[in-house]
């Protein structure tokens, strides 16, 4: 098989040109009609093409193909011979067909192999080229024409002379107007840039004044808003001073007025200013004590005529007192029991009543529930429950009865030179425990 296969080389490379050309187009059209599966690797992007293409495409890689593999050339011949039964028969078979174009019979004995292929190959090599005939008229008017192009030729070589040379000088035109213009545009990007810079520039200088304006703004805002809250703390202050004033002056009011109401019953005034019957018989009339002045300061009857007085106000020093009288309980046992008994004693006197307890022992809120008519104060940070004591008797008006409940000497002493009565803690618990 490799000596066929050698053989079949040699010849392939002996085949004529014309024989050829026509193996590689009834391959290209053959490959055509194989499955890919039967055609090999190089050839199968060709399949695909036109046949006219695939026989111009694949010439190069066909042609060796065709030498060497014998099952394909098999396989080619098989669709060649199915193509062109009849005259693929009769050269398989060795029949002469004198009709038939040599050129054709030698590609198809090339490809179907029959006995005498070698001899059809060779036949149709011997064959003498066809010599064209010759016609001088055919010959005349081709020179003539040839005559006639190349005047053409040269007119148009002439006119294309010319239009290059137009050309040309029209190039160097554009060329200096495109120069000018690039100097132009270059001078004009130089403006740009730096009219780009001068607006940037006026920008921040922009964005600038525009920050300092919305500080200004801002400030000016917090400045109205400041002077608005002082005046509506100015306006409020005023309306509590208004308002303090008229309750001290009510309360002042009501206090002489019931002094006098309380100092005419005592004094047994008559109603009237017109002497009575009575007043005309001769006696000796009884001395009546001072109120609050032939009792000591501890004594518990004292503490019931002051609390007597009309309009009397009770401040109470809370943990001078709870400590005195509860000292082994809790501070919040402590406050809740004296408030207790603070409401029992408002209850039954009518009575204004304030309770001081010192802040500064406190860790949180406190949890009191004072009865009804008992005001608890604690002081503030920073601030002793003795001078919110001061502070609540230099708030009362002159004149008020002012019962002030400690036994610190400091804050009696003050107390009293500020207008009001000091009692000491031991009254008051005394009072409160009573049965």
């Amino acid at each position: 098989m490799a000596e066929a296969g050698a053989a079949a080389s040699s010849a392939a490379t002996t085949l004529p040109e014309p024989v050829r050309q026509r193996v590689l187009t009834l391959a290209a059209q053959a490959l055509g009609q194989l499955p890919a599966t039967d055609i090999p690797p190089p050839l199968r992007r060709f399949a695909s093409f036109a046949p006219g293409k695939r026989a111009k495409l694949s010439a190069s890689v066909l042609g060796p193909i065709l030498d060497t593999d014998e099952h394909f050339r098999r396989l080619i011949a098989f669709e060649v011979r199915r193509e062109h039964r009849e005259l693929g028969d009769a050269v398989a078979e060795g029949i002469p067909v004198p009709a038939a174009e040599p050129v054709e019979v030698a590609a198809l004995a090339y490809l179907l192999r029959p006995t005498d292929w070698e001899q059809r190959v060779a036949d149709a090599a011997q064959l003498p080229p066809e010599q064209p005939k010759v016609d001088d008229e055919a010959i005349h008017r081709l020179t003539e024409q040839v005559d006639q192009a190349r005047t053409e030729t040269r007119q148009v070589r002439e006119r294309l002379r010319e239009q290059v040379t137009e050309l040309k000088a029209e190039n160097v035109t554009l060329r200096r107007k495109l120069n000018d213009a690039r100097q132009r545009i270059a001078g004009l990007q130089s403006d740009l840039e730096l009219r780009t810079v001068e607006a940037n520039t006026a920008d921040e200088r922009v964005e600038a004044a525009r920050a300092e304006v919305d500080r200004e703004l801002r400030k000016l805002r917090a400045r109205i808003t400041e002077l608005e809250a002082v005046e509506h703390a100015a306006r409020r202050t005023a309306g509590q001073e208004r308002e303090l004033a008229s309750t001290r002056t009510r309360l002042l009011l009501d206090t002489l007025v019931e002094a006098a109401g309380g100092l005419r019953r005592e004094l047994a005034l008559p109603p009237g200013g017109e002497l009575r019957p009575a007043d005309t018989v001769a006696g000796v009339e009884p001395a009546s004590a001072p109120v609050g002045r032939t009792a000591p300061d501890d004594d518990p009857a004292l503490f019931d005529e002051l609390l007597s007085l009309p309009q009397v106000h009770l401040i109470v020093d809370g943990y001078n007192v709870t400590k005195t009288a509860w000292p082994n309980s809790p501070l919040h046992s402590q406050r809740q029991r004296l408030v207790t008994a603070l409401g029992a004693l408002v209850a039954q006197r009518r009575i204004e009543v304030t309770v001081v307890f010192d802040g500064a022992e406190l860790s949180g809120p406190v949890q009191l529930n004072p009865p009804r008519g008992v005001r608890v104060r604690f002081s503030p940070a920073g601030v002793i429950a003795d001078e919110v004591i001061r502070q609540l008797v230099r708030a009362e008006p002159p004149g008020r009865p002012i019962v002030v409940v400690s036994t610190d000497r400091e804050v009696a002493e003050t107390t009293i030179t500020m207008g009001a009565r000091a009692l000491s803690a031991t009254t008051l618990i005394t009072r409160i425990t009573r049965p």
